[in-house]
């Protein structure tokens, strides 16, 4: 069987428009999908070039393949389940940092670049000041970035017209305000001028991004058979969900350079990202955490499963629709829209997304995700929220165990074992108090500001509701006890 490479492929040679910090699953099954698509339709004209950022790992498959891959989405489309494969050829090379260090600066002096795109990781985006400029290359990215931008300006004298449009795609709240103030930090450092300053701030745009896709990987455990499906063999392919949505916040507009969304593609300018962000750690995030817990205490183990158990399913569908959506600000069919398709990738039949998985770091997560929503109900109407309000009592009977092995808490479901994953504060306070009387383990736990960072006692009504369910879940069951209000 032949290897997927540009023979095969026809690649068609474009403008290298896009250098890339990062060569992984998600960019390519992502953003590189996306151009590719663009391209196709005579939308964006470019090509891409992945840089290899790290220093463990090699490029050896990408150049045998000539950097050709298929992304291979799977899930429902249209409530049909679909596997939808596509060879993407928007990636022209792939260039190591530190082995080909002189190519990869070279990438700087090409006339026709214009956007980076990263994802580093979120501690990827840090500013260190034990960097140096003198290192080929500097050993953090916004080293690396940096270094790369300030051989761009040299190389075009300061032309304002070559400035370069920055796309971070990393999972921290404001990614690209982060990367820009870590460019300048390290500009004073090394003591890179004014002029260059001057330059990096108002001929590059740095932008701030949210994105949403599930990308599974590279099939390890089937690639024989979907190489079979294929026709050829590719060692680099990539799998995932259909849904996805770039949201781009940007102070400059920048729709023109890259119209994506003009081949239709789910990609989104704005001035502010925030109430999307908030509208998925709070839809798809918020629902995760406030039914997980109680549907792995009825017998489910994945995600899909708890979407076929009416029970479950009609919990989550009350908290999403009448507990959380009223709390947002965007338009109420926009984020009704979102939520069909939230429940609509929850019962993908090609993931198996597994309960305890999603279970760890349960409080943190509870704050982050479903707290805002709990605060903002009562603040509007007046009332608590049951579903939200019943969702504290089911990760407190989650977290019940009174042994820490192997740093997991233990708890018991049916007489088996399952493992409890958290920091060790929190599983230290649940083994220290989940048998205590429901009233006194309650208040405790509502009252730690370490894990709230407020007392949730002052709710009013919080505090008995929780008991009340709490007790109905020892008394009867998470099932019947959840039963009652969904």
């Amino acid at each position: 069987m032949d290897i997927l490479n540009k023979a095969k492929t026809g690649k068609k040679e474009r403008p290298i428009k896009v250098v890339q910090f990062g060569e992984g699953n998600f960019l390519r099954g992502f953003v590189d999908y996306m151009i590719d698509i663009a391209n196709e339709q005579g939308k964006f004209d470019g090509d891409i070039v992945l840089i290899k950022p790290i220093e463990f790992g090699n490029l050896d498959m990408f150049h045998k393949q000539d950097c050709q891959y298929t992304v291979s989405l799977r899930g429902n489309v249209n409530g049909e389940a679909k596997i939808i494969n596509r060879i993407v050829t928007s990636v022209a090379d792939a260039v190591d940092t530190y082995n080909e260090y002189d190519k990869y600066m070279g990438l700087a002096e090409i006339d026709t670049l214009r956007f980076v795109v990263s994802n580093t990781t979120e501690a990827g985006i840090v500013y260190d000041d034990t960097d140096k400029f003198e290192l080929e290359p500097p050993k953090t990215f916004p080293g690396k970035l940096t270094k790369f931008l300030y051989h761009r300006f040299e190389t075009f004298q300061g032309d304002m017209s070559k400035g370069l449009v920055m796309l971070p795609v990393e999972l921290i709240d404001d990614n690209g305000i982060m990367l820009k103030k870590c460019v300048m930090q390290l500009i004073e450092l090394w003591g890179l001028g004014d002029e260059f300053k001057k330059w990096v701030d108002e001929a590059c745009v740095f932008t701030s991004t949210l994105v949403d896709r599930i990308i599974t990987g590279y099939p390890r455990a089937t690639e024989k058979e979907e190489w079979e499906k294929l026709g050829y063999e590719d060692h680099i392919m990539v799998t995932g969900e259909p849904f996805a949505l770039w949201v781009i916040e940007s102070a400059k507009d920048i729709s023109k350079e890259f119209p994506l969304p003009d081949a239709g593609l789910p990609v989104i300018f704005t001035d502010n990202q925030k109430p999307y962000k908030q509208r998925k750690v709070r839809i798809l995030n918020g629902a995760h955490t406030s039914f997980v817990l109680a549907s792995y205490l009825c017998g489910n183990d994945i995600v899909r499963q708890s979407m076929h158990d009416d029970d479950i399913r009609n919990f989550m569908l009350k908290t999403i629709y009448d507990e959380v959506i009223p709390t947002l600000s965007l338009p109420e069919e926009e984020l009704k829209q979102f939520a069909g398709e939230v429940v609509n990738r929850f019962d993908n039949p090609y993931v198996d997304h597994a309960l305890l998985a999603i279970s760890l770091n349960s409080v943190s997560k509870w704050r982050a995700r479903c707290m805002p929503s709990l605060l903002g109900y009562v603040e509007k109407t007046g009332k608590l929220p049951a579903h939200l309000t019943f969702s504290i009592a089911a990760l407190m009977a989650f977290y019940h165990g009174t042994e820490i092995r192997d740093k997991a808490l233990i708890g018991h479901r049916d007489g088996q074992e399952y493992n409890i994953m958290d920091d060790k504060a929190v599983l230290e306070f649940f083994a220290a108090n989940c048998e205590k009387d429901t009233k006194t383990f309650v208040t405790s736990f509502l009252g730690n500001e370490d894990f709230f960072g407020q007392d949730l006692n002052k709710v009013p009504g919080l505090t008995d509701a929780v008991v009340a369910y709490l007790d109905d879940i020892k008394a009867n069951g998470m099932r019947a006890a959840l039963c009652k209000i969904s």
